[in-house]
Parts: C-alpha cells; structure tokens; sequence
C-alpha cells in the first residue's frame, strides 16, 4: 500500500485481525500497535521523502515459538534504524536529542528487531513472543 499515515489504521486492522485469530494478549497487540505506528509512520515521513511510495507489511506466526513477526519493507532511502544509539533516557529533557524515542520504545517492548537491505529494499522485522 501506500507509504502514508492515513494508512496506518489500514495496516494496524489487518495484524490485530491476526492477533485476534491467535488470542493474542491485550498488552502484547497493544505493544505491537505502538510499533507499527512508529515504524509505518517512520516510512510515511521519511522512506521516500518529499515524494510517497509503496510499503509492504507482512505477518508471520512461528506456532511452535510462539512468536510473532511482522516486516515492514520498503524501496525508500536505505536506513537502519537499529544503527542510532538508544536516547540517554535519565538525561534531564533539555539535553536529551530530538527523536529516537520511539524507536527505542519498540526496541524495548519487542523481543526482537531485525535490519537487512537487500535487493533495494528497507526490511525491517519485529518480533513478539505471545
């Protein structure tokens, strides 16, 4: 679909329809809800800036880990966003960096994320033990 914020309750429906289907927990769809927001919205602003362009979100479910996956791929800019250092979060807020928060908000409450560009593309998968 298209790579833009109005698409973000398109993109959030389709995995907790997933999520539903397996009686995922409330906390852990609630937690992978933020992610998707923060990461669709990060490639709506930034993957094909000032333009738009396409975004693909897949949804896997490994039944013997109890693990879920969600990628998030795209042919913007190439940028890994695990490659940042995580904000100093006990700095007091006038010295901390603008951005990076949510990133490292997923990063926390996901048990995994994974970065790879390959064949011109962003690929980007969390997971989530359910």
């Amino acid at each position: 679909m298209e790579a833009k914020i109005e698409n973000i309750p398109r993109v959030t429906a389709f995995i907790d329809e997933q999520l539903e289907a397996l009686d995922c927990p409330m906390k852990a769809q609630m937690q992978i809800d933020v992610a998707i927001d923060e990461l669709f919205g990060n490639i709506s602003h930034y993957a094909y800036a000032p333009g738009t362009g396409e975004a693909t979100v897949g949804f896997d479910f490994d039944e013997a880990a109890g693990m879920i996956s969600v990628v998030f791929s795209d042919r913007g800019v190439p940028f890994d966003p695990l490659g940042r250092i995580d904000p100093d979060i006990n700095a007091p807020a006038q010295e901390r960096a603008i951005g990076g928060l949510g990133i490292f908000l997923v990063k926390k409450t996901m048990d995994s994320m994974e970065y790879r560009y390959e064949n011109g593309k962003n690929v980007l998968t969390i997971k989530k033990k359910i």
